[in-house]
């Protein structure tokens, strides 16, 4: 530390808080350890009796938390992300500029902590996120930091750590197949949640087809929606392994590509997707109709960002996919899917 004459300090850093003092009005901080003085607080330290300053001395190889943070800034800043306005104590937050999934460089964000003196924490990957949402915080730990450590840091990768991969508005066609309801017998319920849950992301289901077990009934019925320029086809019933239960097999006998038949996610294990010319095929398990989350609420935003997803992506749901149907859901700020 140095003591400087306060008329010289403009441009320092204050190295301890400095409390003032008003009689029956207030006693605190005036100014906070760290602050950089400018010109504006120089008659308000000296009517505070500070006619000298005891500072930070901020050498050529070194960098003010704040002026770091800003680096972390620019790290982590990617595709639909912005900053805070105010830097402060070295912080810095990032928020998802519209609606959308967060993406998150999960190795390179382990390597960037690993530095040490910085802290960069974020919501987890593969979370529906809303517009202005905060969605990660960073800050340097020290006043002053080695520039040497923040070059490190940019050079960590050549892309951002965060991004926010915008929902696509997609038209959703929905077969649903079951001879109790094509006879009429019940009424269906599982319709109206697809559309429940695909609206709540902006889609508009472009029609339902209602369908026996038949496989040339289901396979029409996924064909016509596709000709309709359907972005999407979700399947309802007849999922599970009973021999009268076709969805499946008439799904795979369509070709296209066959992601996975079942999901390491509960409720949901009887989960199927596939790609059939590049536009995605769900096939929904019956707990989709009553439980509150499901592997489809795992799936869709993921699908809806535009991401194809692999087996590996299903597989890795295995750790974290079990929900745990609380009483008052509060996904996605839970454990499930994580």
């Amino acid at each position: 530390m140095k003591r400087i004459d306060t008329k010289d300090a403009v441009g320092h850093v204050i190295s301890h808080d400095i409390t003032e003092i008003i009689p029956g009005k207030f006693k605190g901080r005036a100014f906070k350890k760290g602050h950089i003085i400018k010109e504006e607080d120089i008659e308000k330290l000296l009517r505070l009796g500070k006619e000298h300053i005891y500072i930070f001395e901020i050498k050529e190889d070194e960098l003010h938390e704040n002026d770091a943070a800003l680096i972390l800034g620019k790290i982590g800043c990617g595709e639909y992300v912005y900053l805070s306005e105010e830097i402060k104590e070295g912080k810095i937050d990032f928020y998802a500029e519209v609606d959308g999934l967060l993406k998150v460089d999960k190795e390179k964000l382990f390597e960037l902590n690993m530095l040490g003196q910085i802290s960069f924490a974020t919501l987890p990957e593969n979370i529906p996120v809303k517009k202005g949402e905060k969605i990660a915080g960073a800050r340097v730990i020290p006043l002053i930091i080695k520039k040497a450590k923040m070059e490190s840091a940019a050079q960590i990768t050549s892309h951002k750590l965060i991004d926010v991969k915008q929902f696509k508005k997609m038209k959703i066609g929905i077969v649903t197949t079951g001879s109790e309801i094509y006879h009429k017998r019940i009424v269906d319920k599982f319709g109206p949640v697809v559309e429940k849950k695909v609206t709540e992301y902006n889609c508009d289901v472009i029609g339902q087809i209602v369908v026996t077990d038949d496989k040339e009934m289901i396979k029409d019925a996924i064909k016509t929606h596709i000709n309709n320029k359907a972005d999407m086809v979700i399947c309802t019933g007849g999922m599970s392994v009973d021999p009268d239960d076709l969805t499946p097999s008439s799904i795979i006998e369509l070709g296209g590509e066959l992601v996975s038949y079942g999901s390491p996610v509960l409720p949901g294990s009887m989960f199927l997707l596939s790609y059939l010319d590049e536009i995605p095929i769900m096939g929904l398990p019956g707990c989709v109709m009553y439980c509150k989350k499901t592997v489809f609420d795992l799936v869709l935003p993921r699908v809806l960002s535009g991401e194809k997803l692999s087996m590996e992506d299903i597989m890795r749901y295995g750790h974290g996919g079990l929900c745990q149907d609380c009483d008052i859901c509060r996904y996605p700020n839970c454990s499930f899917g994580k």
